[in-house]
């Protein structure tokens, strides 16, 4: 773990692979990623390539930016972690000065792409993200377990910055924040598994994570955060749908998607183990790329798209209220009324009112019935 004794050396291959690596290329690659299917999501029918391409590379060198940033800052503890002492400052492959540099040219470049091919509200969440990582999430790593909380914050920005950019205006509609609210839970799970498999290199480091034994001697707690996360994240899709961003089959298989992710987190709930946080740490991974995709696959283009109202009226009407217990006498959807006067006219009076009563005491009504069928199209 020790420094090099000759200086670093500066030719271009060098310089390259510093700068690869103090940007955390792989994981600036996949918050540009975020970003992109931000403003894909954000898009009218027609994908704008310059602007999404000038998004990408803004995001891209604002991700990088904060990267070099948290490991100017981390270079000490750093250089006492296995995971991290490879790095090029604590390995001394390149100066804290020429890192500085890069950081700041960076910041510029990021921030001065999304301004010049998006807008001021790109950029400014562009360079607010620059400071809450750097300058609130890593110091706040070696005070409080509550950083990975504001790490979180951090990683559901890039969504939002890409669908602002997908508008002249930069505005930020209730369907922005489906992905970001995605990108937030998806986070915890993520995070814990790496805090459990890397406990005791956090330790020896000097950081606040959950699983630090003043917080957690078991991994039980840590392991109820990723549980009660993943299971938040199965009605994602749903509330997508509602939102009137995706098209209904995206619930269908978000909920397919997560449903594995909940079943590691509980296996890992149940007995915390370095395999158990792994296999949830993996498939973290393979969560979050998955759900990009199907979310761009059944996009609904912002000028094809009703408001939050609209959809939610909508989804509401097609939806066979009577089929749910209570749900019919006690409806907040605006199409209440006219629901029960076509039940009552399809029905009778007499059995219409019946099925306001619970499950228990009537068999279930056919959910597919030709009456809920024409309410659904708005016959009369």
């Amino acid at each position: 773990m020790g420094k090099p004794s000759t200086p670093p050396s500066y030719g271009v291959a060098h310089v390259v692979k510093v700068c690869h690596d103090l940007s955390k290329f792989r994981l600036s690659v996949f918050v540009t990623s975020t970003a992109a299917c931000g403003y894909a999501l954000g898009s009218d029918g027609s994908i704008d390539i310059g602007g999404l391409a000038g998004t990408c590379v803004g995001t891209m060198l604002c991700s990088a930016s904060a990267n070099t940033l948290n490991q100017i800052i981390e270079r000490v503890p750093d250089s006492l972690m296995r995971r991290t002492w490879a790095r090029p400052l604590p390995s001394g492959r390149c100066t804290p000065a020429f890192a500085g540099a890069f950081a700041v040219a960076s910041a510029l470049g990021g921030v001065g792409v999304l301004r010049a091919t998006t807008n001021d509200t790109t950029a400014a969440l562009g360079a607010g993200n620059i400071f809450l990582y750097a300058g609130v999430y890593t110091p706040l790593k070696r005070v409080h377990f509550l950083n990975t909380w504001i790490g979180a914050v951090v990683g559901a920005i890039p969504p939002l910055m890409g669908w602002a950019a997908a508008n002249a205006r930069g505005t930020l509609d209730p369907g922005a924040y489906v992905l970001a609210g995605a990108l937030y839970l998806w986070q915890m799970p993520h995070f814990m598994a790496l805090a459990y498999m890397g406990k005791d290199d956090y330790l020896n480091g000097g950081y606040r994570m959950l699983s630090h034994p003043m917080y957690d001697k078991t991994g039980r707690r840590l392991a109820g955060v990723a549980v009660r996360n993943a299971v938040a994240l199965l009605p994602i899709g749903v509330v997508a749908v509602a939102m009137g961003v995706t098209s209904s089959p995206f619930a269908y298989e978000t909920l397919a998607l997560g449903t594995p992710m909940v079943a590691a987190s509980m296996a890992f709930y149940a007995k915390p183990s370095i395999v158990a946080a792994r296999r949830m740490f993996f498939g973290s991974l393979l969560y979050l790329p998955a759900f990009q995709v199907l979310a761009c696959l059944h996009r609904i283009p912002r000028d094809q798209s009703v408001d939050v109202y609209e959809s939610l009226r909508q989804t509401s009407a097609a939806f066979p209220w009577h089929c749910v217990p209570f749900a019919a006498a006690n409806d907040w959807s605006p199409e209440r009324e006219r629901l029960r006067v076509f039940r009552s006219r399809a029905l009778g009076p007499a059995l219409s009112e019946t099925s306001y009563a619970p499950f228990p005491f009537l068999p279930l009504p056919i959910p597919s019935c030709p009456h809920d069928r024409a309410y659904a199209q708005g016959k009369d």
